[in-house]
C-alpha cells in the first residue's frame, strides 16, 4: 500500500484541536469546497444519529463531486480506533466503500506547550488491481492540495 504523510503545527492547545477534529463539523469545515462534499448521514456506534463525537464505530456516509465535473462518488467511512489518553490522542478511520480500493486515515495529535502538532497518515490503494497498486504513489498529487488546505484551515480556525 502507498502511504501519504503530512504534519502541521497549530498555535492552539491540544484539547481544542482534538475536540475540533473529533466532530463531524470539523470534517465539513476542513474539506475544500472544490471537493463537493455532502455529509449524508452520521451514525454513532450505538445507532444515535448525528452524535456529538466521532467515537469508535461511528459511520459517516458522504458523497463527493470533485471540481463539480467528476462523477458523483459515494464514500462510507467508519472510525475503527480511537485513543484519548496519554497526551497524544489519535483516531483512525477506514473507508468501507468509496473510490479507493483501500483507505486508512490515522489522525494523530501531539501537545507541545500551548501548541499542537497534527499528523495525518493515509495508507491507500487505488482501484484497478495491479495497475492501481502500481499507480497508487501518484495519489500524492491529489492529496497534497487537499491536506495543505486542511492544515491551513485548521490553523485559520483554531489559532
Amino acid at each position: 500500500m502507498a502511504v501519504y504523510k503530512r504534519r502541521v503545527r497549530v498555535a492552539a492547545p491540544l484539547h481544542e484541536v482534538w475536540e475540533f477534529h473529533s466532530r463531524i463539523d470539523g470534517l465539513e469545515a476542513l474539506t475544500p469546497e472544490w471537493m463537493g462534499l455532502t455529509v449524508e448521514r452520521v451514525r454513532g456506534a450505538d445507532g444515535e444519529e448525528n452524535p456529538e463525537t466521532l467515537d469508535v464505530g461511528s459511520e459517516i456516509r458522504m458523497t463527493m463531486r470533485p471540481l463539480g465535473v467528476v462523477p458523483m462518488q459515494r464514500w462510507t467511512s467508519v472510525v475503527v480506533d480511537r485513543e484519548e489518553g496519554g497526551g497524544s490522542p489519535w483516531f483512525r478511520d477506514e473507508m468501507l466503500g468509496g473510490p479507493f480500493q483501500k483507505w486508512i486515515h490515522t489522525h494523530e495529535f501531539y501537545g507541545d506547550g500551548d501548541e499542537t502538532v497534527v499528523a495525518d497518515t493515509v495508507e491507500y490503494e487505488l482501484p484497478g488491481g495491479e495497475l492501481g497498486r502500481t499507480a497508487s504513489p501518484l495519489g500524492r498529487i491529489g492529496f497534497e492540495p487537499m491536506f495543505r488546505y486542511r492544515h491551513r484551515k485548521t490553523k485559520e480556525l483554531l489559532e
